[in-house]
């Protein structure tokens, strides 16, 4: 009985939706993310004393937690070795990453692309340990589900080259979105738990540090002010909003009102932090994870071409 259970509950039967939501939204991200650094890219992450932090001493540090990690000195060191600049090799890494971020948009070689984009992101997060913040690391979380997700989906360029739709099983593809809508609810159950230890997000407090502080501090403190009695009501909101999350997000009498409370979380901290990326990651993971069984039952995916014979 029990083992029936669990075989129910981690391979459902889902449609390639979630999928097409997580390729497409990583697409996107992953491109405005290498076009917002394309100024700056070699100046982030060149070695020694050339850059902003020496990319040298972070791989340092990096290595001391496992010498396994990519970094972007491999590739740098692989190309001093085949005779290129280490200028030439960090263009060649950017580039990978938006032509990845542009296939993943249109899901052209859907499952190199999704590689490529994983191990180079990864790279540069490793690389910039001491810029990069959390975004990057759902960003990597994200590029991840989708290298290992069953690809090409039905919506891909790829289908439409071979002229044929994917046949994927149902099953499998459930249990890929079963195993990130998991992942999701101890993030956020944690993220919830560790708000709630703390005496800030109940007076109040910390909601008022995180938008009064440089560089978030987009709101005015004069607005801030006049609604400060509201503070202590919103941040025991988000700590309920985050603890309740892998109670709440499954029933669907409150799936949906949990999913557009916690994306317009996030619409809020993008717009009141300037928190853009953040935001629009989060958005994604969630909308892959709960936000496609909105149209699995009643708008199931279709073939996009007749199979052949």
């Amino acid at each position: 009985m029990l083992r029936t259970r669990l075989a129910e509950f981690f391979f459902p039967a889902r449609s390639e939706t979630w999928i097409t939501i997580l390729r497409v939204g990583l697409g996107l991200q992953i491109t405005i993310y290498a076009l917002s650094l394309w100024r700056d890219w070699n100046y982030l992450f060149a070695a020694n004393n050339n850059g902003l932090i020496s990319r040298d001493l972070t791989e340092e540090i990096l290595s001391l937690e496992s010498p396994l990690i990519p970094r972007l000195g491999w590739l740098a060191a692989l190309g001093g070795h085949l005779g290129f600049t280490e200028e030439a090799s960090l263009t060649f890494a950017w580039c990978c990453l938006v032509c990845s971020g542009v296939c993943l948009l249109v899901g052209f070689l859907s499952r190199p692309s999704a590689m490529a984009a994983w191990l180079v992101h990864l790279a540069t997060r490793s690389s910039g340990g001491f810029i990069a913040y959390g975004v990057d690391h759902f960003i990597t979380i994200g590029l991840f589900y989708l290298a290992i997700a069953p690809l090409p989906d039905s919506h891909s360029l790829d289908a439409w080259l071979r002229h044929r739709s994917s046949k994927m099983d149902p099953q499998r593809v459930g249990f890929h979105q079963r195993v990130l809508q998991v992942h999701l609810c101890l993030i956020y159950f944690f993220g919830g738990l560790a708000k709630c230890l703390g005496r800030g997000w109940w007076n109040g407090t910390s909601i008022w540090r995180a938008l009064t502080r440089p560089p978030f501090n987009v709101v005015d403190p004069n607005i801030l002010l006049r609604w400060d009695h509201l503070l202590p009501f919103v941040g025991i909101f988000i700590c309920m909003l985050e603890v309740l999350y892998p109670v709440l997000i499954w029933p669907k009498l409150t799936r949906g009102i949990w999913l557009v409370s916690i994306v317009m979380m996030h619409v809020c901290i993008g717009f009141l932090m300037g928190l853009y990326s953040f935001a629009l990651i989060m958005i994604i993971l969630n909308a892959a994870a709960f936000g496609a069984d909105f149209w699995y039952g009643r708008l199931p995916d279709k073939p996009v071409f007749p199979q052949n014979g």
